[in-house]
């Protein structure tokens, strides 16, 4: 005892309790009752023995825990003391156990970032009522009635446990790294302590003897150790209590980050510099297809050497032997001879025998229900049955009496029963799946008893509900009184032999449908017969059955053989088992049951409550069938078994573990001496042979080892081969594993409806290596793996349907759960609740571990079971995992008696609904065959690239607008070469004719301006700038406006006065913080001298608010020209040059780089030319924005346009939209403009927003029939699919279906394209997105796979020239090249007025040439890649029409493995990942690819996307996810362009600024 390190024996407790806690821990286990309950009733049962061991003195309690403070999960001395007869028997033999220890010490030292999770999805308590652990229940182990006389008493234990609690709280809950939380490393004392609560901390420390520990340092690679301590932040703003208060990390850039995210990330990087197990082979790597790596077969691997196999032939059947005709023969011969013989004993949860069916009143009834059916059924409504019609049976476990009469009225009746599960919900695990099979089979009519009948679901009528997937049933109750009585002489017609089918057993595929097997009536009796002969069984024999007797072994020996034999068999339920799990045993000592049919779980189960029962005997058993013996783990439930009860009488040789499958029935069973059966035998199998599909014996490397036990012989008839899993039946050679087959007439004869698949499973033919058949029967594969041993002995060494098979190497999914299962602390998760299976990603499959978490586990214990998991499969299975999910107790999809429904829950992680609270993804060592990044060629010279293409018929890739000269006077451009100048003409020739009318948020006009009002306005402002701001010409001035016509008078008195205009976007006044430090910075950045502005503005940006944000003693001089007085300047600026500076265009770019332009006055008057001939704008036209009036070309047709070419604009501020978002598109109908304009956040608010009014609107009277184009204005690739769903809502309002269109422009110049009035319409082109990594253009069909539709981005304006350049030799590309776009017009801008951020920026963005070919044209290049396409369609002109595709900013792509990724095609695929995604962004740091996804859902369904994310970028673009990090929706920054903000993103993600619901570290 000593060694358990308990040093006292407690008072031993009485057996009641004893058995009442084995029936509490098997709940618990299980997952039937909640850990709160079970330690409730626990405390309950205890509570009278605990004063008994209070008095031991708690010192000797404690003497053999481990020394020091610590909860450490990572001591292997603490795990080697734990008792090893706890509950996990059943899965584990002691060699794995100390494999998978021996395994884990070799990654003591590898750290992984733990992932971190908000507070408000734990579910355990926060750090604020953080109490000490009790430790009693489950921590310590499973269960505590491992040892008589040994109590683990709550109260006791929390006495204790305070010094770990405190030493946990100590270190910080810092989730940075789960294993400097959780290993405190003795010894190391902190220089100072990091805070006060620390000090109290340290002070309350010293008195309870307890060390203070710095985490221990940094040990991972290029990192400097700086000391760091884990502060015990007790309480953090939001989130999980941060941790690493001091610590600063450098990144791979040397860069110091003093962040949490980025030490984690820091440790990631670590963790995956370790070289990947397989080693890359050489292959080659086409052009255009990424080839998957196929991985090359190891030259090391083991290869079969045996000879090849021959066929093994069982002993014949008995001949002399009088067998029954068939069975329903024999059930008539003892109905009528024995009818007081006891057939069928039923119990109920108690244990007590219910009702005993004897054979004279199964046949009986039996002949009832044939009549019955037969006969009483022909009213209208329900339906006649003939015979070999199907009839569902629908019996719980805990009735077989009525199941036997039912199953043999139905075979007296002809008819096919087909037993299935009793659907207890509407949505049962799998429930659809066999309503396919009920309608496959075409079955109209189900049996089932009145207590079944009364507690399936109703619909409102009170019948049975319909189920999902089911066909229409009618239901029929077979209790006594709904039975007719036959008449004398009626008896049935069954003709029970031959090939017609007797039943139909149901069997769930891997995949999770559930097919049909047909036992023919021949089988059936051949079954019987060889079971009879192989088990020995004999007439009156008694049998206990703990299987279903509904199907599988629990139906053939159970229901079947046993009617053949007149055995009496006693059924013990389900329900029975989980409250007593002892039962069975006794049912054997007081029936002196010669047979027991059990399953290990059932072994394993009675090992654990068998405790303190003295009088038990197994004795009389001389067979203890296993039904499951060919599971990996049933070899130690039998050990166990035996070493407990052999002392109770169990002969060792009564052990018989088989083989069964739903194919070929009992395939082998070993039988005891006195039967013929050899000694058995084990095999200790290598799993890397295995893995290989070769059997080696293992004896050098104990680590990894298979134990299987043998399943016995041949059954009597039969003959046996094992044939090669993939391909032609080949027989395999003595040494090697493969599939099962089996001859003989007592198999299933095909799988019911499907005759593809039957054909290959029930009629293989093996063939030699010389390819000739080995029989001219053909055998039936029963989906077992194994191998021939030693006499003749079949091994089994897994199933087909738990196989996975990763890269060439094969894996047992039960083999993996018991490597798992032998973890330890195995505290954390059920045991048994575990469900490993494959999902297919990237061509391969890939491993998924899902377990249920028990709910006292907190993150850290968890995560670290998850990783010790991780390494010892990979240690033991070399093979990574691809994800490991720990779901809540008891939400795993259940099997119908216990067990998980794994291909239900496969399902749910495939359909992300499995809903778990922990995940943990390794794709970086998983996924070894992603194709070779990309290696740069030696670029080919721009000189070789032009002859290229001019060989090849291409073109160069250059188009432009059309000509200016040849589209009006050139006197009338020279009039209006200065804006100030036109503004006065107009004032002059038509002063009340109005330019602009702005509206609010009702659709009414708050403002309009007039030629000459305008006029009169700038002259106020320029007279107020040069007296009030004593201004001189070229000063800059700041316009911070509202939206209005405020900021267009300010604007045009600016020119009028010579001043140099900068407008900026007035600062919030509900997010001051983040939006005026931008308005300081542009007012600083720009030198301007002054800021002009309204009255309420003005007091903002003096505001105490203000002041908290920036310093607001240094704005320049600000001016409100609210009420400024009515003054006329004395002269109007006339500038000298036009090349003169107009004004200052700023704006931030989506890289987050604030950039200021250059416009000259041509430069403005050219550009509203372009936009007059492209548009047809005239002073009688009329034309609706909605844009922000601040930069780009939102701010040139805004305060620009309306005065070069008089058309009147109405203008509609897009913030009113969010007050009425059905303002923009009535403006639109109101006026009748023909042209309008708005921007992507516009269109997108108005399909959320008005999607569902459509009716209403109409009704309105909104009719947008008038609308010629509608303009989106951006500068990105055009967003499709939003302006698809904009035109398809909005079409029944009457938008044309060709008006929408998008606009391009850039800081280098604000409009390259824009569609205008007139020309051909937008093209769309599908291209292959693999080949646009690679930088290369391919134009594929729509809907192929990888094809991304691009659409043109409007029409090149008059006057402007664009070419594409290769981005590193700035030689020029030929047609559908993806280069850079460069662009050459009048309106270019000068060049920047200073780059905030990037100082450098490149001098040649507004001066490049070509490298070869035309070196003379000046170019300006735009930053943004694309392409140009020849059409067949014609422009004005007549010509052929080249459309330009923009693709997206040169700034914003992601190089990653060597090619060019675009964030918004990876974005794309994210957000089709799974509907509650709401937004994504994606950004890469240090070559790791973050993914941010914004869940529009529950928090608890946030972990659902990791694997989904992950999976899908692996899918679509072969990319590995570093990070996932899951936000609340709206944290995803977006500009006013509706453009993402991923810099910003990726700043804020750093500096831990996002309050991420969780952050997933992928391995």
């Amino acid at each position: 005892m000593t060694d358990r390190g308990y040093p006292l024996e407690a008072p031993p407790l009485p057996a009641e309790v004893r058995e009442s806690l084995a029936e509490l821990e098997l709940e618990l286990s299980e997952g039937d009752i909640t850990q709160k309950g079970y330690e409730k009733k626990r405390a309950k049962l205890l509570a009278r023995y605990i004063p008994l061991i209070q008095g031991v003195d708690p010192c000797l309690q404690t003497e053999n825990r481990l020394p020091g403070p610590s909860l450490t999960m990572a001591a292997p001395k603490a795990q080697k003391s734990r008792p090893t007869n706890s509950r996990d028997e059943r899965f584990r033999s002691d060699v794995h156990t100390e494999a998978v220890q021996a395994a884990l010490a070799k990654y003591k030292e590898r750290k992984m970032p733990m992932p971190s999770k908000r507070r408000s999805v734990l579910v355990h308590s926060s750090v604020e009522t953080y109490t000490p652990p009790d430790t009693s229940s489950a921590s310590e182990d499973e269960g505590s009635l491992r040892r008589p006389g040994r109590l683990t008493s709550t109260p006791l234990q929390s006495h204790l446990s305070v010094e770990p609690w405190l030493d946990r709280v100590i270190q910080g809950s810092s989730t940075s790294s789960s294993a400097s939380s959780t290993s405190s490393h003795p010894g190391g004392r902190p220089s100072a302590a990091p805070s006060a609560a620390a000090a109290t901390l340290a002070g309350l420390a010293a008195h309870t003897h307890i060390d203070l520990h710095s985490a221990p340092p940094d040990v991972t690679t290029g990192l400097v150790p700086h000391p760091h301590y884990e502060r015990p932040q007790v309480a953090s703003v939001r989130g999980v209590p941060r941790g690493f208060g001091g610590s600063i990390l450098e990144t791979a850039d040397g860069v110091p980050v003093n962040s949490r995210v980025s030490s984690k990330i820091q440790q990631l990087l670590n963790t995956l510099k370790r070289p990947k197990r397989p080693p890359l082979k050489e292959f080659f790597v086409d052009d255009f297809e990424e080839l998957l790596e196929v991985q090359q077969p190891d030259p090391n691997q083991p290869k079969p050497e045996g000879s090849q196999m021959v066929v093994l032939k069982g002993e014949p059947l008995a001949v002399g032997t009088p067998w029954p005709p068939s069975l329903l023969a024999a059930l008539q011969r003892w109905g009528t001879t024995q009818p007081k013989a006891p057939c069928l004993t039923a119990l109920d949860t108690a244990g007590k025998a219910v009702y005993t069916l004897t054979y004279g009143k199964l046949w009986s009834r039996s002949l009832k229900l044939a009549y019955t059916l037969l006969n009483k059924l022909t009213s209208k409504s329900e339906p006649l049955l003939t015979p070999g019609d199907r009839v569902a049976l629908v019996f719980p476990n805990s009735d077989p009496v009525m199941f036997m009469v039912a199953f043999y009225g139905c075979l007296l009746a002809e008819l096919v029963p087909v037993p299935i599960e009793v659907p207890l919900t509407r949505k049962d695990a799998g429930s659809q799946q066999v309503g396919f099979l009920l309608g496959s089979c075409g079955v109209a009519l189900a049996l089932t008893t009145d207590a079944c009948q009364k507690g399936l679901p109703k619909a409102q009528t009170g019948e049975v509900a319909t189920f999902k997937g089911w066909p229409p049933l009618a239901w029929l109750v077979i209790d006594g009184k709904h039975l007719a009585k036959p008449p004398k002489d009626w008896h049935p017609l069954a003709q029970d032999t031959g090939a017609g089918t007797a039943y139909i057993e149901y069997k769930t595929s891997k995949e999770g449908s559930t097919v049909g097997v047909t036992v023919s009536h021949a089988s059936l009796l051949a079954q019987c017969r060889a079971l009879t002969q192989a088990c020995g069984y004999s007439e009156a024999e008694t049998l206990t059955n703990v299987l279903d007797f509904k199907r599988d072994a629990g139906l053939w020996h159970g229901v079947l053989t046993s009617v053949m034999n007149r055995m009496h068999v006693v059924s013990i339920p389900y329900a029975l088992m989980k409250v007593n799990p002892l039962s069975w045993i006794q049912k054997v000592c007081s029936y002196k049951a010669r047979a027991a049919l059990v399953k290990s779980r059932d072994m394993h189960w009675s090992l654990l409550a068998q405790r303190g029962q003295r009088d038990i005997s197994l004795s009389s058993l001389r067979m203890l069938i296993v039904a499951d013996g060919a599971n990996p783990w049933s070899i130690s439930s039998c050990d166990a078994f035996l070493n407990v009860f052999q002392s109770r009488g169990l002969r060792p040789e009564a052990i018989c573990p088989c083989a069964c499958s739903p194919e070929a029935l009992t395939v082998a069973i070993r039988r005891p001496p006195d039967l013929g059966g050899p000694p058995p035998r084990k095999a200790v199998l290598s799993m890397n042979g295995l893995s290989y599909g070769v059997i080696r014996v293992d004896t050098e490397e104990k680590l990894s080892v298979l134990t299987v036990q043998d399943v016995g012989q041949v059954m009597p008839g039969a003959s046996v081969c094992v044939v090669k899993v993939e391909g032609s039946p080949y027989l395999c050679k003595a040494d090697e594993v493969g599939e099962i087959c089996v001859n003989s007439s007592a198999t299933g004869t095909a799988y019911y409806g499907l005759l593809g698949i039957t054909k290959n499973v029930f009629e293989t033919v093996p063939v030699t290596a010389g390819g000739v058949p080995v029989s001219e029967r053909p055998f039936t594969r029963t989906g077992l793996l194994g191998f021939i041993g030693p006499d003749n002995l079949i091994f089994v060494v897994g199933k087909l349907d738990g196989l996975m098979v990763v890269g060439v190497r094969r894996h047992n999914a039960d083999d993996v759960v018991a490597t798992a299962l032998a973890v330890e602390p195995m505290k954390f998760v059920y045991r048994g609740r575990i469900a490993v299976f494959s999902v297919s990603v990237l061509r391969d499959d890939r491993i998924v571990l899902v377990a249920e978490q028990r709910p006292d586990s907190s993150e850290e214990d968890s995560f670290l079971w998850m990783s010790r998991v991780l390494q010892a499969i990979d240690s033991i299975h070399q093979v990574g995992v691809y994800c490991l999910a720990l779901v809540p107790a008891n939400t795993l999809p259940k099997a119908p008696l216990g067990g998980i429904h794994v291909s239900e829950t496969k399902q749910r992680f495939l359909e992300g609904t499995l809903h778990p609270c922990n995940v943990l993804m390794c794709p970086h060592t998983c996924v070894t065959n992603l194709p070779k990044p990309r290696q740069k060629q030696p670029e080919v010279g721009p000189a070789s690239m032009v002859v290229g293409n001019l060989v090849a018929g291409k073109r160069i890739a250059q188009a432009s607008g059309r000509e200016l000269a040849h589209l009006e006077d050139s006197e009338q451009a020279r009039k209006f070469l200065f804006l100030a100048d036109v503004l006065q003409w107009r004032a002059h020739t038509t002063p009340e004719h109005a330019l602009f009318l702005l509206l609010n948020a009702k659709g009414t006009v708050t403002s309009t301006a007039t030629c000459v009002q305008l006029h009169k306005r700038a002259e106020r402002v320029a007279a107020a700038l040069m007296e009030k701001g004593r201004l001189d010409a070229g000063d800059h001035v700041a316009l911070v406006y509202p939206p209005g016509v405020d900021l267009i008078a300010a604007f045009y008195g600016c020119l009028y006065c010579g001043c140099v205009p900068v407008t900026v976007r007035p600062p919030h006044p509900q997010n001051l913080g983040t939006t005026l430090p931008t308005v300081k910075m542009i007012v600083e950045v720009s030198k301007s001298a002054c800021v002009l502005t309204t009255q309420a503005i003005t007091r903002l940006l003096r505001s105490k608010e203000a002041a908290t944000a920036v310093d607001v003693r240094t704005w320049p001089t600000i001016l409100d020209t609210d009420d400024i007085p009515k003054k006329k300047v004395a002269s109007i600026f006339r500038p000298s040059s036009p090349d003169m500076l107009a004004y200052l265009d700023f704006s931030v770019s989506t890289t987050g780089i604030l950039a200021g332009v250059k416009m000259s006055h041509a430069a403005t008057s050219a550009l509203c030319r372009s936009i007059k001939l492209q548009c047809e704008l005239y002073p009688s036209r009329q034309i609706a924005i909605c844009l922000d009036p601040y930069c780009g070309l939102g701010f040139a047709l805004w305060c620009l346009c309306s005065v070069y070419s008089g058309h009147q604009s109405v203008l509609v501020p897009p913030l009113e939209l969010e007050s009425n978002v059905s303002l923009w598109l009535s403006a639109v109908s109101q006026y009748k403009a023909r042209v309008t304009f708005c921007s992507y956040s516009v269109m997108e608010m108005c399909t959320k927003g008005l999607g569902s009014q459509t009716g209403a609107l109409r009704m309105k009277g909104i009719n947008l029939s008038c609308v010629r184009t509608c303009m989106v204005v951006a500068e990105e690739r055009p967003r499709i699919a939003l302006t698809q769903s904009f035109s398809k809502l909005f079409r029944d309002l009457g938008l044309p279906a060709r008006a929408v269109s998008t606009t391009f422009g850039c800081r280098v110049n604000v409009a390259i394209c824009l569609q205008g009035t007139a020309g051909p319409d937008p093209t769309t082109v599908y291209v292959d997105m693999r080949a646009l990594r690679h930088d290369r253009v391919r134009l594929v069909e729509r809907g192929s796979p990888h094809s991304l539709p691009l659409m043109e981005s409007g029409k090149i304006l008059p006057g402007v020239k664009v070419i594409i350049a290769h981005t590193e030799t700035k030689g020029p590309l030929g047609d559908s090249h993806l280069g850079e776009i460069w662009v050459s017009s009048p309106h270019n801008a000068t060049g920047y007025y200073t780059v905030y951020g990037e100082e450098a920026l490149h001098a040649d963005h507004f001066s490049a040439r070509l490298s070869f070919g035309d070196t003379q044209t000046v170019w300006a290049r735009t930053g943004y890649l694309g392409f140009l396409r020849r059409t067949e369609l014609t422009d004005a002109s007549g010509e052929r029409h080249d459309a330009l595709y923009v693709v997206g900013s040169l700034d914003e792509t992601l190089e990653l493995r060597g090619m060019r990724y675009h964030p918004i095609d990876i974005e794309t695929s994210v957000i089709r990942a799974h509907r509650s995604i709401a937004e994504c962004a994606v950004f890469t740091w240090t070559n790791l690819l973050v993914v941010v996804v914004e869940l529009d859902g529950l928090e608890q369904d946030a972990l659902d996307l990791v694997a989904l994310v992950t999976s899908v970028l692996l899918e679509e673009h072969y990319l590995v996810v570093g990070v996932v990090v899951i936000v609340d929706p709206g944290v995803i920054p977006i500009n006013s362009r509706g453009e993402k903000q991923r810099m910003h993103l990726r700043d804020g993600f750093l500096a831990d600024q996002l309050d991420p619901i969780y952050v997933a570290y992928n391995m």
